[in-house]
């Protein structure tokens, strides 16, 4: 759980509260928690009340988006941290085309993880 600057908040369209994202998945927000925790999702202190927030693009419905668990693994791998991660997810990319949470959740989680492997080259 982390502080992020503005510039990093505002590359990320939609952010959703952890009682909603423990009311999509269907679990307890204890549940969600841990997933943060264990890094499966990136949460982040932000508004007013400096609330833990999660990218509305990391969950599909009733589920974390496939692909992205692993993404994180491989950049957080790579030295990265929560910010950085945040910021190489939501910036667009020309040749993907898009952005790399959008292709994550347009299932084109290999090229994804195959860019983030070639970071840490």
């Amino acid at each position: 759980m982390t502080e992020i600057d503005a510039k990093t908040d505002a590359l990320v369209p939609a952010w959703l509260h952890l009682p909603d994202i423990a009311e999509m998945l269907d679990v307890e927000v204890t549940r969600v928690r841990q997933l943060v925790k264990d890094g499966q999702l990136i949460a982040v202190r932000r508004g007013e009340n400096r609330t833990l927030q999660v990218p509305a693009a990391f969950i599909d419905g009733d589920k974390i988006v496939k692909g992205l668990v692993g993404t994180l693994t491989l950049l957080r791998d790579d030295g990265f941290n929560d910010e950085e991660m945040l910021e190489w997810l939501f910036t667009p990319d020309p040749t993907l085309p898009g952005t790399p949470a959008q292709a994550l959740s347009e299932n084109r989680g290999t090229e994804v993880k195959r860019r983030a492997q070639a970071l840490a080259v």
